[in-house]
């Protein structure tokens, strides 16, 4: 089925909780879990732990959070709990990780990017000036540099996915993308609120998705450049 968890993401292993899938069916109840479980995580115990190594100004750091060993952050980067950031994770200057995030190990948060309520697994990279908001990435995704996951309808109703000619309510006006194992977006590409796409997915460059992208696609725009002469004119300084 295309919602199903098994059919965007295989490889469970590679997230630092796997028993906590048990009992899924469809890849959208990864977010609806999340928040609760950093809750009974980090917020009713208290969790404040930083074992990240820092480079340049200590992070701004808010609530309730783990971050793992061998961690690099960068300066000016926000943290606003309950989020949890696993080892080896890189965190470039300016970024901003915020509430109801888990971003596994060996993942990379490039400058300027935020993430907001979405969960990354292991291998999963966010290159800079991207925005991640109510999202799932699988294992290796890839997110270019200017992304957008689009997470909230114009009209703030539920967000929707349509198969089969039927329209499915995903329950919840904030729902981004759910980015398959090894699926790269391309810089500047756009994903509309409910997108889904499968795993061994192509989104290139400046392309704009929505619904249901089945596993294994290159999905692009058609090229259409136009040129025309140009007078000289000599620019002020």
């Amino acid at each position: 089925m295309p919602t199903s968890l098994p059919y965007y993401f295989s490889h469970l292993d590679a997230f630092p909780f796997p028993d906590w899938f048990n009992g899924m069916e469809r890849a959208s109840e990864i977010l609806a879990k999340a928040k609760p479980f950093l809750q009974t995580l980090l917020v009713d115990p208290d969790v404040r732990e930083n074992h990240a190594t820092l480079k340049g100004a200590p992070p701004h750091l808010y609530g309730n959070y783990y971050i793992g060993e061998g961690t690099t952050i960068y300066n000016n980067v926000t943290v606003i709990g309950p989020a949890y950031i696993g080892k080896h994770v890189t965190i470039m200057p300016g970024a901003t990780i915020r509430p109801g995030t888990i971003i596994s190990d060996n993942c990379s948060v490039g400058h300027g990017s935020e993430v907001k309520h979405s969960v990354l697994f292991g291998g999963a990279k966010v290159s800079s000036l991207a925005f991640v908001g109510d999202s799932v990435l699988g294992k290796s995704a890839r997110i270019g540099s200017g992304v957008i996951t689009a997470n909230r309808k114009f009209d703030q109703s539920n967000a929707t996915i349509t198969l089969d000619g039927q329209r499915h309510d995903l329950g919840t006006d904030f729902f981004g993308c759910i980015i398959g194992d090894n699926t790269r977006l391309g810089a500047n590409s756009v994903s509309q609120p409910g997108t889904h796409i499968g795993p061994h997915c192509w989104i290139f460059p400046m392309t704009g998705v929505r619904g249901f992208i089945p596993r294994e696609k290159r999905v692009f725009t058609e090229p259409s450049l136009c040129m025309a002469e140009n007078e000289v004119i000599a620019l002020k300084p």
